[in-house]
């Protein structure tokens, strides 16, 4: 559909509480990579949190049903909408994000769910935090469809099977890149 939109919603479990030693790693990169959604090729929008600096969170935070017993009553999650699959993708394999990647082992529990799930959103719809768990936990339980989806098997605004374009990819992270330098710099000095 003209003017859709993708949308993400991405959750995890720490391995120690927000303020943990364990998480400083993952707490002083979170700004780092809101930054660099916020200045990347094809960023729409991001959810903000209750009771925090930024912009409003859309509806209630609530959370997947694998929260419960793990002792924990909050998971690091974010819910952000996209021009199109390629941005999100270039944004979420490249810069700052993909360093914040390669650390997250060390900061969440193994997952038995998926990292992420992505829909299409109509033209001026905004999506809340619990269509969104609800789309996730669909994901978990039926794999990709045009409801729920992930990179590698993604859908079309129109329901279709979508080809992801490699070449846009690349070259949407390319202009991510130079609009990160900055922040890459920072990152560089953060020692965890």
């Amino acid at each position: 559909m003209l003017g859709s939109r993708v949308a993400i919603y991405n959750f995890g479990i720490h391995v120690a509480a927000y303020d943990a030693p364990e998480i400083e790693g993952f707490r002083l990169r979170e700004p780092l990579n809101f930054e660099a959604a916020r200045c990347a090729a094809g960023f729409v929008a991001r959810s903000g949190y209750d009771g925090e600096p930024g912009p409003p969170s859309w509806g209630k935070q609530v959370f997947p049903r694998f929260l419960s017993g793990s002792g924990h009553e909050t998971g690091p999650s974010s819910l952000s909408l996209w021009e199109d699959i390629e941005s999100l993708m270039a944004f979420s394999y490249g810069g700052v994000h993909a360093e914040a990647l390669r650390g997250a082992r060390n900061w969440n529990l193994p997952q038995r769910w998926p990292p992420f799930v992505l829909w299409w959103v109509d033209p001026g719809h905004r999506p809340e935090w619990k269509e969104a768990v609800k789309r996730f936990e669909y994901l978990h339980d039926n794999g990709p469809s045009p409801y729920a989806f992930n990179f590698k098997q993604p859908f079309a605004a129109n329901g279709d099977v979508a080809v992801i374009d490699r070449a846009l990819v690349k070259q949407k992270a390319q202009i991510n890149e130079a609009a990160q330098r900055e922040l890459l710099t920072r990152l560089k000095s953060l020692g965890v």
